[in-house]
């Protein structure tokens, strides 16, 4: 099932209002009988300047999907594309320079460096890159984020959703073209998760960034615009302009379909 781009026709191949997308894409891991499909020919468009929430079972390929897209994990069948640049096939090294200047990302464990302050971990890529920040945008991206008093305190000394905040930041300040988020709240409490979500709603509004984010939490994702819905490897559905009881609803269909099949292998083994 193929996402499609309201403002786009269909079937025009430029990558106009596109920040990425995928075609046949295809993810085994493993060979012969014991391989196991992870994606299955799955076509997707990304589109500019939207927040787009990824869900699914345990299992269905939603993790699998966002790092094939930001190119962290290599593709067994299909094509990848950021903006214009097909990335299924580049060299490691072009790889790793696309990523570090087109791509930012967010994971739940931070990974923040101990020894830098706030300021200098949102800096960090670019330094380790050999590029100057732009310091009007980088006061900007402090600003939304409600940083302003905290880029000289170090990880330690800050609370896990200003952790969360100063990687947001990171992730932000290079002006990326696509933002990954993997469960960017998955280590936060539910008042430090709002917040983040928040932030990541007022990088798309405000800061006309692009989010790919892959939640479990429907009210993480009703903060998006579009919800993907993935099961076994393809999506199934997507939902727009979501709300956190009508993407419970359609989570639960998952679970009355499972079932049947979890109960009819309990059987066939006993």
């Amino acid at each position: 099932m193929s996402t499609p781009a309201a403002e786009r026709a269909p079937g025009l191949a430029s990558a106009d209002g596109i920040a990425a997308r995928a075609r046949g894409l295809t993810k085994a891991y493993g060979s012969g009988e014991t391989a196991v499909l992870a994606l299955d020919s799955v076509d997707v468009d990304i589109v500019r300047g939207r927040f787009t929430a990824v869900m699914g079972p345990s299992g269905s390929g939603k993790s699998t999907l966002m790092h094939c897209l930001a190119g962290l994990d290599t593709v067994s069948a299909g094509q990848v594309w950021l903006g214009d640049t097909e990335i299924t096939g580049l060299k490691d090294r072009e790889l790793t320079r696309l990523r570090r200047d087109r791509i930012g990302f967010m994971f739940q464990s931070f990974n923040l460096i101990p020894t830098l302050n706030a300021r200098e971990n949102i800096t960090l890529p670019m330094g380790i890159a050999g590029k100057r920040p732009d310091e009007k945008w980088l006061d900007q991206v402090i600003d939304t984020l409600g940083l302003r008093d905290r880029l000289r305190h170090r990880p330690a000394q800050l609370s896990g959703g200003q952790q969360q905040r100063v990687a947001c930041a990171r992730a932000l300040a290079s002006r990326p073209e696509l933002i990954f988020a993997d469960e960017p709240t998955g280590n936060l409490d539910s008042r430090a998760g709002l917040e983040v979500l928040g932030f990541l709603r007022e990088a798309v509004d405000s800061l006309r960034q692009t989010v790919v984010m892959v939640t479990h939490d429907p009210g993480a994702a009703a903060h998006s615009d579009l919800v993907l819905f993935l099961a076994d490897g393809r999506i199934v559905d997507e939902m727009r302009q979501p709300t956190a009881e009508s993407v419970l609803e359609r989570m639960k269909r998952f679970d009355v379909l499972r079932a049947p099949a979890d109960g009819a292998s309990a059987a066939g083994e006993a």
